[in-house]
Order: C-alpha cells, then sequence, then structure tokens
C-alpha cells in the first residue's frame, strides 16, 4: 500500500509543478487564522480568498494607472 501513496504523491507533485507557480506568502503572527476566519465564512480557501484579493487590487491599480 505505501509504494501507491508514494506513486500518486509523486504523479500529483509532477502534476502540479508543471501546471503551478508555488507562492511562498509571509504575515504576521495571526494573520493566517483571520484570513481563515474571513474565508471560511465565505466559503471558500485561503488560497482562493488570496488570489481573489490580489486580483481585486490588480484591477484596482490598473483603473488608477489608466486615468
Amino acid at each position: 500500500m505505501e509504494k501507491q501513496g508514494k506513486a500518486s504523491t509523486r504523479a500529483k507533485d509532477k502534476y502540479n509543478s508543471a501546471n503551478y507557480d508555488q507562492i511562498k506568502l509571509w504575515g504576521k503572527k495571526g494573520d493566517r487564522e483571520r484570513i481563515d476566519k474571513i474565508a471560511e465564512s465565505l466559503g471558500t480557501s485561503r488560497n482562493a480568498f488570496i488570489l481573489e484579493a490580489i486580483e481585486e487590487k490588480i484591477e484596482r491599480d490598473k483603473n488608477k494607472t489608466a486615468e
């Protein structure tokens, strides 16, 4: 059984590295819990919440530079 787990992990890692970039984020103590709480209340994951916030910021700043 153990070999299957390792093989599936390797397969997932290979897929993820081919299709995703990993972005490391550092925050102050307690930020993760605060973000998790808000994301959960919105019915989303921490990752999805952060990516959506980044996209919103990019759009706002893009609109500011166009003015």
